[in-house]
């Protein structure tokens, strides 16, 4: 059974910080693209981050660069994104996908290349 499990979001007001993580089994974890995707209410999802397999490659939406960072622990078959300096514009459902392999030209930050979903986890960034 091939399965993603996100945990870690929160109610945090604006600066704060929060670390998101994305547990799988059931397949080869570190050998796929792992990406982050975000969704508000009326809002299309869009993508927040990604990380490579071969290279280690990390991948960032504008609106988070320099605030965000993605990380993967092999050991752990987990992957991580770290989200400081808050705004209230980060608010959403936040889900991790997966890439199978093999891929070469794919875009990161695009929801149509994933093979694979988390259910998501709630961040709210409110006073």
């Amino acid at each position: 059974q091939v399965q993603l499990v996100e945990s870690g979001g929160d109610l945090v007001q604006p600066g704060g910080s929060l670390r998101l993580s994305c547990a799988a089994s059931g397949f080869t974890f570190y050998y796929y693209a792992i990406g982050w995707f975000r969704q508000a209410p009326g809002k299309e999802r869009e993508g927040v981050s990604c990380i490579s397999s071969n290279d280690h490659r990390t991948y960032y939406a504008d609106s988070v660069k320099g605030r965000f960072t993605i990380s993967r622990d092999k050991a752990k078959n987990t992957v991580y994104l770290q989200m400081n300096s808050l705004k209230p514009e980060d608010t959403g459902v936040y889900y991790c996908a997966a890439l199978k392999p093999p891929y070469s030209d794919y875009a990161p930050l695009g929801a149509g290349e994933y093979n694979y979903w988390g259910q998501g986890t709630q961040v709210t960034v409110s006073s």
